[in-house]
C-alpha cells in the first residue's frame, strides 16, 4: 500500500496517465490514490490563498521575451495594481507571468502569486513570487484562479491563454461565477477573435450580445486600473 502511494505522488506523469484512454494494461486502483493527490493541492491551495481577498489575475504567453512591448506592459500594470494594495496572481512561469509576478513585487504594498504548473517544457517558476504553490493538475490550478481573482487580464498568448479564456467566460455565461471584469489587453492581437466571434459565433445564434459586451479590450493600463478599481469600489470589496 505504503509502496503505491509513493509511486502515484511522485510520479510526474500522473496527470498524463490520468488523462490517457484505459487500456488493458492501466490499473484502475491507481485512480484511488491520485485523488487523495487531488485532494493535497486542493487543500494546499485554500490554505495559503484564504486571505487573500482582492486579487487580479493577470494571463498570457510564456514564451514572451523580456524586450517585448506586452511584457513591459503587463510588469507596468502589475506595479500600479500592487501600488493600489491589490495581489497579482499569475501562472508562475516565465514571460507574461514573469512580468506581472516581478511589477507586483516592485512595491511591496500587493502580493505577488504564483500558481505554478509541472510541465516537460517552458513552465519553470519565476524568482518574483511571494507566495508560490506547485501543481501538477491543470484543473485544480484553474480552481484557484476562479476561486481568488476579482478581475481577469488576458495578454496576448497561446492554447494556455485561449483555455483559461474560455473557461473564465463559460462560468460567467453558465453564472456559476459572478459577472467579473474579463479584459483582454492588446487590441490588435485580440481583434481578429473577435470578429469571428462577432459575425460566427453570434452570427449563428451560439452566444448573445451580452457574451460579447462583458469582453473589453484596450491599449491602456490606466483603463486596466480604472475598470478594476471601479468594480471593487462599486462591490465594496475590502482587503
Amino acid at each position: 500500500m505504503k509502496f503505491a502511494f509513493n509511486r502515484i505522488f511522485s510520479s510526474a506523469s500522473s496527470e498524463v496517465e490520468l488523462l490517457k484512454s484505459l487500456n488493458r494494461h492501466y490499473d484502475i486502483a491507481h485512480d484511488s490514490w491520485r485523488v487523495l493527490r487531488i485532494q493535497s493541492e486542493i487543500i494546499d491551495g485554500f490554505e495559503n490563498l484564504k486571505n487573500i481577498t482582492t486579487a487580479i489575475s493577470i494571463f498570457g504567453s510564456a514564451r514572451t521575451p523580456e524586450n517585448d512591448p506586452y511584457y513591459l506592459k503587463s510588469e507596468e500594470l502589475a506595479k500600479k495594481l500592487s501600488e493600489n494594495n491589490i495581489s497579482v496572481i499569475s501562472g508562475g512561469g516565465p514571460g507574461i507571468m514573469d512580468a506581472a509576478n516581478k511589477g507586483a513585487q516592485k512595491t511591496g504594498k500587493g502580493l505577488s502569486i504564483g500558481l505554478n504548473i509541472e510541465l516537460p517544457f517552458e513552465q519553470a517558476p519565476n524568482p518574483h513570487q511571494d507566495i508560490a504553490l506547485e501543481f501538477r493538475y491543470f484543473f485544480v490550478r484553474k480552481l484557484m484562479f476562479v476561486r481568488y481573482s476579482t478581475a481577469f487580464v488576458f495578454f496576448p498568448g497561446g492554447f494556455g491563454t485561449i483555455d483559461e479564456l474560455g473557461d473564465v467566460l463559460c462560468l460567467i455565461q453558465t453564472k456559476k461565477i459572478d459577472d467579473i471584469p474579463v479584459i483582454l489587453f492588446g487590441k490588435a492581437y485580440w481583434e481578429g477573435m473577435l470578429k469571428w466571434m462577432r459575425e460566427t459565433m453570434l452570427g449563428s445564434r451560439y452566444i448573445d450580445e451580452n457574451d460579447l459586451f462583458r469582453l473589453k479590450t484596450t491599449d491602456s493600463i490606466d483603463e486596466v486600473v480604472s475598470i478594476i478599481k471601479d468594480y471593487i469600489d462599486k462591490n465594496e470589496i475590502k482587503d
